[in-house]
């Protein structure tokens, strides 16, 4: 089946368009021409609005009232169905730290449904923890936390049938070296998170094959004149990527600009950090094994620590505009292409030709009007 788009922009790998035409065939995209083509099986006529790529969450942990460590089968399929309507198309279903018996099970539960989701693919499990430092530890529960193992984190792939491809960590524990380097060995992105590292630890950890800085600003020891901690390593160290939460409550946006005009924009990774009261009303929800209480558009548990968030990633992409640090095209780029690259996807993420067509509809103030999947609607804006 050809299928071919008009709107008034695309926004192509690593380039943008005019108004033109983007051809579909059999759920792939094709080319982009600026005439319209003379033969096809469907027009979709979006003159007025944009067209993007579908949008990437490489670290996000539940929406609408699911949650992964919830280790429901059909609350994660349902999940993916309902991240459509954030303009999600892929996504890295993200646990928390727990015991590893319930970490066996969730890992587990995933490995065995991955590919039965039916809206958004699930790329691959991302772990946050539990190999984490107690003086960051956020919403994490320290009573789990441990020195990196690899015997664990063997089992974990064994488990979830080598469907894990990003693992976070505290690079200051016992052991990082050698784990580091056994996950990198095994196709495994290491993201450094919830750590009091110092700068130097930080950047070793990078040396050593770390390659990920986990929601940038919080969870880490800060920027300090004499000590430039995980931040500024986050900053400045190469050969690496720094996600960041812009929701307006966990990073301040002019410390959102500072980040990406340090790190830069094709290595700034906007993730949601979303927990299962996403999309959901004002009240009390769970975070793991943690109580979690949102009002005014912030998760907190009952120290006042955030606890996650419920940003949909379509609201990063519309916030970093609005506030003047991005341009359409990065903040999507910084959704989309720079998240797959992170995790060293290539097949997701971006549009370009002989990829599979997932893409969202934008007007111009960058509100989502309609996600498809494989060239096919499926999530409209009402």
């Amino acid at each position: 089946m050809k299928q071919v788009i008009k709107a008034d922009k695309f926004f192509l790998k690593n380039r943008e368009t005019e108004a033109g035409y983007l051809i579909i065939r059999d759920g792939l995209f094709d080319i982009f021409c600026e005439r319209e083509p003379e033969k096809y099986d469907q027009l979709l006529d979006y003159t007025g609005y944009w067209i993007g790529p579908g949008l990437v969450d490489t670290h996000i942990h539940g929406y609408n009232g699911n949650d992964i460590m919830d280790n429901n089968a059909n609350g994660f399929k349902q999940m993916s169905v309902d991240l459509l309507s954030c303009g999600v198309t892929s996504f890295l279903p993200t646990t928390l730290t727990s015991s590893i018996e319930s970490l066996n099970e969730v890992v587990q539960t995933i490995g065995e449904h991955i590919n039965e989701v039916e809206g958004a693919k699930a790329k691959g499990i991302f772990l946050e923890g539990p190999f984490f430092t107690e003086k960051h530890k956020g919403a994490q529960n320290p009573g789990y936390f441990m020195d990196p193992s690899i015997d664990i984190l063997k089992k974990w792939q064994e488990l979830s049938q080598n469907t894990i491809v990003k693992i976070a960590i505290a690079p200051e524990r016992e052991g990082t070296k050698a784990f580091i380097e056994y996950a990198a060995s095994q196709q495994i992105k290491v993201a450094i998170a919830h750590t009091d590292a110092t700068y130097e630890i930080a950047t070793e950890a990078v040396k050593t094959g770390a390659s990920i800085f986990t929601h940038t600003f919080n969870g880490m020891n800060g920027l300090h004149h004499r000590e430039p901690g995980a931040v500024g390593a986050a900053m400045t160290v190469p050969n690496a990527y720094a996600e960041i939460i812009c929701d307006g409550n966990h990073v301040h946006p002019v410390a959102a600009n500072i980040l990406m005009n340090q790190r830069g924009r094709d290595e700034t990774i906007l993730i949601s950090d979303c927990m299962m009261a996403g999309g959901k009303p004002d009240g009390q929800y769970m975070l793991g094994e943690f109580e979690v209480f949102v009002e005014d558009g912030m998760a907190k548990i009952d120290t006042g620590s955030l606890a996650g968030s419920i940003l949909k990633l379509k609201d990063a992409v519309k916030n970093v505009v609005d506030w003047g640090i991005a341009t359409p095209a990065e903040a999507i780029k910084m959704a989309s292409q720079i998240p797959c690259e992170s995790i060293g996807l290539s097949d997701c993420g971006y549009i370009e030709k002989g990829i599979a067509a997932d893409f969202i509809v934008l007007d111009k103030e960058l509100d989502l009007q309609a996600t498809f999947v494989n060239g096919v609607r499926r999530y409209v804006r009402e």
